[in-house]
């Protein structure tokens, strides 16, 4: 593995969680304004995922796991773009 590489949190589309509450979880979890928020709560809608985060691997294991406990489905990956 590359350590230079960072991480990313992914939170995908679900058919539970509506958008507000999606917006909601991003600028109150992240602290992003509400125009990025939404912007990002439109990419998970829209194309089904959006990064949220990025930075070291623990870093991004503990937003999975707020995302998670706002009932959202995220996954951590490399960003190898």
């Amino acid at each position: 593995m590359e350590p230079d590489v960072p991480w990313v949190t992914i939170v995908h589309n679900d058919p539970v969680n509506l958008m507000s509450y999606v917006t909601y979880v991003f600028q109150t979890y992240f602290g992003y304004s509400k125009d990025k928020a939404h912007k990002l709560m439109l990419d998970v809608h829209h194309k089904g995922r959006a990064v949220v985060s990025s930075g070291t691997r623990e870093e991004m294991e503990r937003d999975v796991q707020a995302m998670h406990g706002y009932g959202l489905w995220a996954t951590l990956s490399q960003d190898r773009n």
